[in-house]
């Protein structure tokens, strides 16, 4: 079973679904489209309010045209050991300025939540149950320090030690 978790709880009721050839949104759903679909859609109509999945082999910056007129962008991380995701939710918050939400799909792990906050992801389609559990008991791990900058800084601040400056001589 999947849930959606963001930091604030489990969301209740969430109409977005990835589409497939066997899985399609119903009328109380919104799709989440593959990227190729998405660029189809938003070429022939204006709407707006429109979801994507980016697959790791995605490029993620065919999406820059269509930012404004999109209200989620999945990334997917098919299997634990596969990080492109990071890369591409990095990109998005970094470098496009994409500011709506953002959403972790397929193998999202518990102790991989926090490394995925600090990039920008901002909701998480859950189904591992080690993690629903932590998760609804409101435990995550714990990642004292940060080598490097990302979208979201570190609680105490941006203090990074390739950063430090040089002493001034007297």
């Amino acid at each position: 079973m999947t849930k959606i978790w963001r930091e604030a709880g489990f969301v209740e009721n969430d109409p977005w679904v990835i589409e497939t050839d066997e899985v399609k949104a119903s009328e109380s759903q919104k799709p989440l489209l593959s990227l190729d679909a998405l660029i189809a859609k938003a070429e022939e109509s204006n709407d707006v309010g429109l979801g994507v999945v980016i697959k790791p082999a995605d490029d993620v910056t065919k999406l820059r045209p269509y930012l404004d007129r999109l209200a989620i962008v999945a990334v997917a991380f098919p299997a634990f050991n596969d990080g492109r995701a990071f890369s591409h939710a990095s990109l998005l918050r970094e470098r496009l300025g994409y500011t709506n939400e953002l959403r972790a799909v397929g193998d999202v792990l518990i102790d991989q939540i926090p490394l995925m906050l600090r990039v920008g992801i901002d909701s998480f389609a859950v189904t591992n149950e080690t993690a629903l559990k932590r998760l609804s008991e409101n435990r995550l791990p714990g990642i004292p320090h940060y080598y490097q900058p990302t979208a979201r800084p570190a609680e105490a601040g941006q203090a990074y030690s390739w950063r430090r400056l040089p002493a001034k001589s007297a």
